[in-house]
Order: C-alpha cells, then structure tokens, then sequence
C-alpha cells in the first residue's frame, strides 16, 4: 500500500469576491505539476458561491462531471434543455462527452452556497452528452451510500468511467473497510466534516488521502464525520 496526504491548507485557494474556492488539484490559474490529478480523477473544487452570483454559460467536454451540493441551492441551465435546482442530498452528474453548455448560479439571493465539483475521465472521448439528477438518503450510521459509478442497478448515478463514489456519514466514531470494486484502482479519501485516520495518517477538515497499490483500505473516523471516497482508475494516469 502507497499513500499521499494532501492537506487543506496545501490546496490551490482563492477569493474572487463572489466565489471563494479550494482546488485539489491544479485548475484555472492555479498550477502545481505535482497536483494535477489522482489517476481518472481530475478535478476537486470547494466551492463557496455567494448569493446571487455563479457561473455563465461555459462549454465542457469529454469529461464526467459529478457536483454534490453541501448548503444552499444551485440552479443548472444546460443546451441541453435541463434547467434544474440542485439541494444538499442530491447530487448531479453530466457527461460533457462530445461537447454541452452549462450555467450554474446560486439560486439565493440572500445566502452562498457551498458545492463540491469533481471532474473525470471518461473512458472514452466522443460519448453522447447526457444529464441525471438525484436525491440519496445519506444516514449518519457509517454506512457508505454510491452516489456515483459504471453500474446504476443499485441506485448510483451512472457515469461512464470504471471509478465509484461514495458519501458516508456517522454521528459516533467508527471504522470501515473498504474494499476495491476493480484491481489497479486507487483510493482518494476526503474529509468533508470531522476527521479520518487512512493507512495510519490521521486526516483532518478537507484534508485528503490518495491511496494506490491496496486492495482494501482500514478506515478510522471521528464522530459527526461526513467522507467523499473516490475510487478511480490509475492505470494509463498521472497520479500527481
């Protein structure tokens, strides 16, 4: 098992007056080579929007983009013809794939909003566009819930890459495992709320763990901890 701790304060951050923001992993203009990606993981932005404001109508493509929303209201508007308000308990996913225009502003004009945005891969360029939207009852017993992977039969939200995403909650300490859905795979463990010892590394607000080279992975956690796992391809990636 390798592991890598990335700590909060070692993120790309910024103030921009209407938007305060956290990136993982390098973006915009902010440039670390040594941050650029965990394997098909591309991109994890913490984002504070303030009332009112957000993101005009900009163009993505062949990327797998999930947004989970921690307070507040965002409202989506794509060519698609999807115009749609996004709340803490849903998540949303777009598969940019050949190519879709999107807008995502604050649906508040009295509070910010707080999202999570993450950008990746896809397994291959070229796929149709398409939208999807859900609420996931996340229970604070320690339990992770897949919001998000290759296999909707469970309830996840489908994307097209061979990586799962799960949110878990617990109001008491506890442990978990857990095990790889694919070997290759690594881990990105992140701490939303509360703290998390991963591969004997203690991990506190926003910090995160990159884990490879495990075929499961022994996870502490505090009480009131709310963590992103993001199991993600590494084979064929930098993993920066």
């Amino acid at each position: 098992m390798n592991s890598k701790i990335y700590k909060a304060e070692e993120r790309g951050a910024f103030d921009f007056g209407w938007l305060k923001t956290n990136y993982s992993f390098s973006f915009a203009r902010w440039f670390d080579k040594n941050r650029m990606n965990f394997g098909a993981l591309r991109v994890l932005n913490d984002d504070i929007i303030a009332a009112g404001k957000g993101f005009g109508t900009h163009p993505h493509n062949d990327m797998e983009i999930i947004t989970i929303p921690l307070s507040g209201t965002l409202a989506h508007k794509d060519s698609a013809g999807h115009e749609e308000a996004l709340r803490p308990g849903e998540v949303q996913v777009m598969s940019a794939g050949t190519g879709i225009y999107h807008s995502e502003y604050n649906f508040s004009s009295d509070d910010s909003t707080s999202v999570l945005q993450l950008w990746i891969f896809p397994d291959k360029e070229g796929r149709e566009p398409r939208y999807d939207q859900k609420k996931f009852e996340i229970a604070k017993n320690g339990k992770p819930v897949n919001i998000a992977g290759p296999d909707s039969g469970n309830g996840a939200l489908f994307i097209n890459q061979d990586a799962w995403l799960y949110l878990m909650k617990s109001s008491a300490a506890g442990e978990l495992k857990y095990n790889l859905n694919k070997p290759g795979n690594g881990l990105y463990l992140f701490v939303i709320e509360g703290s998390a010892v991963a591969d004997g590394k203690k991990l506190g607000l926003r910090d995160a763990a990159g884990i490879t080279d495990a075929g499961s992975v022994d996870i502490k956690y505090s009480e009131n901890s709310y963590l992103l796992l993001i199991e993600a391809p590494m084979d064929g990636f930098y993993a920066g």
